[in-house]
């Protein structure tokens, strides 16, 4: 049999990533696509950019040409509609057009396709009506498929949910009780990347893999309580006592989350996650295992197989941090300049008046440093200009410091400290501009 060619779909991605360097290691021949790729991630020549959602079919028919494709896998997903996020169009039309592409191919491709577990009925949410009708298209296409359903994904890397997961584990937290217990079976990457590469190893037309619908999770039942207990157990934190948050604070975080959303961030905790959460996560493997004769890790060994190191633990507790460095930032350049503008303008003026300010100039460089900085936080705010706003805020707050030292050297031993405090303010964004290049400009690739 010659070798074969996978074109990974989502590449960048959580499940994407892992299962293009896994079966690629496997022997396979794979091409992973996706819409930016940081240059860790470009592995191979194979690793090529592409804006997938956005191609048409013609487009899309040319690209498995352009390769010789056998098998597609499809990891792409959208949480939440918002601002760079469509779930139709990512879940539905572009399923849509690769259906298209793949009968129009002249070739016997297989088509896999992640999508969600749980039956068509319990969904609610744009997200999973979305991924449901993206199976039934798939259904009805008559092309050699595979719809697999994971479970909760757990991964050496962690995204979305599952780094929220991890952060739970790492505080002296929990959700509230109802949602502790919700069925949320897990199922471990490997497990299904070493799916996919048995189904890549079956001809098209093998009549008994030719339309199959697997559930892939853990077979033992398991609750939210119990997976975020076997991250405790690798983080070292079982043995803390526990606070449970109320209800109406995690549906405020979601509030928030929805807020953050429209801004072009893509917080975990979102009203669609929270929905998703409360209906739990479940299925039957029994099809899947009996199939492949894979049998799935539970997640003691998943966890245990890759115990916490420092980095994980210091994710874990940095990842909550981030949503109050970020917000304090913004509301720190917002207020400090709204205030200087609108409720103590007279005081601002002054200071620059007292310390022999050239009449002329102390309206216009009070005004113009406030509306500065109110810029500076609503830069902030958006997720697109973040960079700029942090480095703005850098540069303004060196320049305060710097130019207070030149014309009014008084006010850094004035009593309350007010430019000493700039300091902490400038290491804030410096960790804020970090964490942004390091984790939401890799959203951005998704």
């Amino acid at each position: 049999m010659s070798q074969r060619t996978i074109l990974v779909l989502g590449a960048s991605g959580l499940i994407g990533r892992f299962v293009t360097d896994d079966i690629r290691a496997r022997g396979f021949r794979v091409v992973g696509v996706a819409r930016s790729l940081s240059p860790a991630q470009k592995m191979s020549a194979l690793d090529i950019e592409r804006p997938i959602v956005s191609l048409d079919g013609a487009a899309l028919t040319h690209l498995l040409s352009e390769h010789a494709v056998d098998v597609v896998v499809n990891c792409l997903g959208v949480l939440q509609d918002g601002p760079g996020s469509d779930t139709n169009a990512v879940h539905r039309d572009l399923v849509a057009r690769l259906l298209q592409a793949i009968g129009g191919s002249g070739r016997a491709i297989r088509l896999v396709h992640i999508s969600i577990p749980g039956a068509a009925g319990e969904d609610r949410t744009a997200f999973a009506t979305t991924k449901r009708e993206a199976e039934r298209l798939i259904a009805a296409s008559g092309i050699p498929h595979a719809i697999l359903r994971p479970g909760f994904v757990v991964a050496p890397s962690a995204y979305g949910g599952s780094a929220m997961l991890r952060a739970l584990a790492a505080f002296p937290l929990d959700l509230p009780e109802k949602e502790m217990a919700t069925p949320f079976q897990p199922v471990a990457v490997e497990d299904i990347s070493a799916t996919i590469a048995w189904l890549a190893a079956r001809d098209s037309d093998d009549a008994s893999v030719k339309a199959v619908n697997w559930d892939l999770m853990q077979i033992e039942p398991i609750t939210m309580a119990g997976v975020i207990k076997q991250f405790r157990i690798a983080f070292g934190t079982a043995g803390w006592l526990r606070v449970a948050m109320p209800s109406f604070m995690l549906d405020l975080g979601a509030k928030g989350g929805d807020f953050a959303n429209y801004l072009g961030w893509m917080p975990p905790m979102r009203s669609t996650a929270i929905a998703e959460l409360r209906r739990g996560v479940s299925g039957d493997p029994s099809a899947w295992i009996a199939a492949t004769g894979i049998v799935p890790k539970s997640l003691a060994q998943t966890v245990g197989r890759h115990p916490a190191t420092i980095q994980d633990k210091w994710f874990a507790r940095l990842f909550l941090v981030k949503t109050l460095i970020f917000a304090s930032l913004v509301a720190f350049w917002s207020v400090s300049g709204f205030i200087a503008l609108f409720v103590s303008y007279r005081a601002a003026a002054g200071i620059l008046t007292a310390h022999n300010f050239p009449p002329a100039l102390v309206d216009p460089v009070t005004i113009g440093t406030s509306l500065m900085d109110m810029s500076i936080g609503a830069l902030i705010a958006f997720r697109r200009t973040a960079v700029i706003g942090l480095v703005a805020g850098i540069l303004a707050s060196l320049g305060y410091m710097f130019g207070a030292a030149i014309l009014t050297p008084d006010l850094w031993v004035e009593p309350l400290g007010a430019l000493v405090k700039t300091g902490p303010a400038i290491v804030l964004s410096l960790l804020h501009c970090s964490c942004w290049i390091i984790a939401d400009a890799q959203m951005a690739r998704r």
